[in-house]
């Protein structure tokens, strides 16, 4: 759930925690297999289980990608992301759908480091802060993108965004637990709706 809230966080609006919700994704997400671990031991049919299943992550390039994202955070500190912006048709008429802009505006920026656009605010004192807008769709799409993919050894993932992988990446992640549960505990797999995965223990009836 920790990594979902990531996911959760990273889709959202509020653009300081994107990075912060990425980083609480590629942790976690990656800790969910240790946490599994714990069955061994305490169900016979584990390793016969769990190895089926390392098998599909190592050859799955999203699992494999994610594990070195995973290592190079742990070990490195850092996260190996870029910013693309694909901007249509943007004029000064345009900056009238963002007034009123706040006192001491001076400029408009969009796609920053943290895939954010908006203002810059000149305060009293001459320093300048960022005062963030949400940029219509049809102005701008800002999306965050890993810039260390290997494209020719992970085709697969070429072109696809830091969110759609980060999706991908949770729904595979759910498909092992649903199997664990379905396997160790006789539950039946969790429900989707749309992109949103219940908890188990909900079901929608129709």
């Amino acid at each position: 759930m920790t990594a979902e809230y990531g996911l959760t966080d990273l889709n959202g609006e509020n653009i300081l925690r994107r990075k912060v919700g990425l980083r609480n994704l590629i942790v976690f997400g990656r800790s969910f297999t240790f946490v599994l671990q714990n069955l061994r031991g305490k169900e016979p049919s584990f390793d016969d289980w769990y190895k089926s299943v390392q098998d599909k992550m190592r050859a799955d390039p999203v699992f494999s990608f994610f594990l070195n994202a995973r290592n190079i955070l742990e070990k490195q500190g850092r996260l190996n992301t870029s910013i693309s912006v694909n901007i249509n048709n943007f004029s000064t008429s345009d900056l009238q759908r963002f007034e009123p802009k706040p006192e001491g505006a001076k400029s408009f920026f969009m796609g920053d480091q943290l895939d954010g656009s908006g203002w810059i605010v000149e305060l009293p004192d001459g320093s300048e802060i960022k005062y963030y807008v949400e940029l219509p769709s049809a102005i701008g799409v800002v999306e965050q993108h890993f810039s260390d993919i290997d494209e020719v050894k992970f085709p697969s993932l070429a072109g696809k965004n830091v969110n759609e992988l980060s999706s991908e990446y949770l729904r595979k992640l759910s498909g092992i637990l649903d199997d664990a549960r379905a396997v160790f505990l006789s539950e039946t797999p969790a429900q989707w709706v749309g992109k949103q995965r219940l908890p188990s223990y909900l079901r929608v009836v129709k």
